[in-house]
């Protein structure tokens, strides 16, 4: 069985149990207090960061080389197109959410909100909180145009870059940080994917201290 090395509302782990689960590739879930950077989890990634994922006898990190490595090693499920051109739009869309989104919304408001209280940083900086509740309207109004041109964020069918983005959103909406009447056709791609059984998983996490919201693990929200 494989073993991954997380935190439960990292968004970058989050995409890896759901590309792990959409492949029914099972994995034990340890929780990893990186930020005290111990040193058994320093040799398992020198980096100190989450994900780690350990599998077919080696230890992977970095949650876009491990995504890849999924995809070629269990292709099975697939969550990339097989063009060049629709590959290249999952990638785009990837690195969107992995790095924008997450520079402007989620490291605004997941990490203010409650991974500064986990790792006893101090309390939330309300400048960073008012900038992120301001920018995730903009990438709400993103996602609402892709939609509106195409079945899945990426093209037609779903791939990895609607797990990036609903790995993202679905940390955010656990602390309710997502205005879901902004965008109905943005709010109906969101059900579609919280219904799938690769989803369970997240719906049923529970951060001490942080409870979630009654609608967050509702399909019907």
């Amino acid at each position: 069985m494989a073993t991954l090395y997380h935190v439960p509302l990292s968004p970058f782990c989050r995409k890896v149990r759901l590309s792990l689960a959409e492949k029914k590739i099972e994995c034990e879930l340890i929780e990893e207090r990186y930020w005290e950077q111990n040193a058994d989890f320093m040799r398992r990634n020198p980096a100190g960061k989450v994900p780690v994922l350990k599998i077919d006898g080696m230890t992977l990190s970095e949650s876009a080389a491990i995504c890849e490595y999924l995809e070629e090693a269990y292709p099975e499920t697939p969550l990339m197109p097989k063009d060049p051109v629709g590959r290249f739009e999952v990638r785009r869309l990837v690195g969107w959410f992995d790095d924008k989104f997450h520079q402007e919304v989620t490291s605004k408001l997941v990490y203010e909100r409650v991974n500064k209280k986990v790792m006893q940083q101090g309390y939330p900086d309300s400048k960073n909180v008012k900038t992120g509740a301001q920018r995730i309207k903009y990438h709400l109004d993103y996602m609402a145009w892709l939609l509106d041109q195409r079945r899945w964020l990426a093209g037609d069918a779903m791939t990895l870059a609607d797990f990036a983005a609903a790995a993202h959103l679905s940390a955010l909406d656990y602390i309710s940080d997502v205005d879901w009447n902004r965008s109905e056709v943005v709010k109906d791609w969101y059900a579609k994917i919280k219904s799938r059984p690769a989803f369970r998983g997240i719906l049923a996490d529970q951060v001490p201290g942080f409870p979630p919201p009654a609608h967050y693990a509702d399909l019907d929200f």
